[in-house]
């Protein structure tokens, strides 16, 4: 069975940091890149961070750059998003999904490219 849980979302202040884990299972998701994505309430899902099979490539959205870092080990069979300096902006529901296409690369942010999908962790930024 195929699954990503996420775990490491809540509540933090405005400035502070939170950790999100994403732990695949039952797929090869070696050959995969993972990627965290959010969605805000009346807001479409965006990508935020991705990360390629290798762990050689990352990329970021430009809401994040700086602030968030990506983060995988496939000896672990985990995935990391660490997040800092967060704004009250970053709230929303977190998930990690898989993209096998184009060996992995993080082709694109588009939600339709990704196979598989965690069930989304809550992250809420407020004083």
């Amino acid at each position: 069975q195929v699954q990503l849980v996420e775990s490491g979302g809540g509540l933090v202040q405005p400035g502070g940091s939170l950790r999100l884990s994403c732990v695949p299972s039952g797929f090869a998701w070696d050959d995969y890149a993972i990627a965290w994505f959010r969605q805000a309430p009346g807001k479409q899902r965006e990508g935020v961070a991705c990360i390629s099979n290798s762990a050689r490539l990352t990329r970021y959205a430009d809401a994040v750059q700086g602030r968030f870092t990506i983060s995988r080990d496939n000896t672990k069979n985990t995935v990391w998003l660490q997040m800092n300096s967060l704004k009250p902006e970053d709230t929303a529901v977190y998930y990690c999904a898989a993209d096998r296409g184009a060996k992995g690369t993080c082709r694109s942010w588009a939600p339709i490219a990704y196979d598989y999908w965690g069930q989304g962790k809550q992250v809420t930024v407020s004083s």
